[in-house]
């Protein structure tokens, strides 16, 4: 089982190397995350050829973007909140290309 996140850096440090590619198929897209709170701050996923790419900071016209406080964010990572129930009552938000959200959670290794 992997070490469990304890701040937003570290899964966007981890996130290249834990794609599946396999998964990822021919997808090309930006997606932005606005992490408010502690240890929060702007990253941009880029998805192409197979690979994920990630960079701090806000891409220009990402396809989806998610706002969420980054404590809630790590705890949906480490499996301690529901995203969809983190989505519903409105700890998470979405913008954008919601299809691209829900298929972002297949993406990646999850261990």
């Amino acid at each position: 089982m992997a070490p469990r996140a304890t701040k937003a850096q570290e899964i966007f440090d981890a996130m290249p190397g834990r794609l599946l590619p396999e998964q990822a198929g021919d997808l090309n897209a930006t997606i932005l995350f606005e992490l408010t709170g502690e240890g929060g701050g702007e990253w941009s996923l880029t998805l192409a050829n197979r690979q994920a790419t990630v960079v701090a900071g806000a891409a220009p016209n990402p396809a989806t973007t998610f706002s969420a406080s980054a404590s809630d964010y790590v705890a949906i990572i480490n499996g301690d909140l529901n995203p969809m129930q983190a989505f519903m009552q409105g700890k998470v938000k979405v913008k954008g290309d919601m299809s691209l959200a829900i298929r972002l959670t297949s993406l990646f290794k999850r261990d």
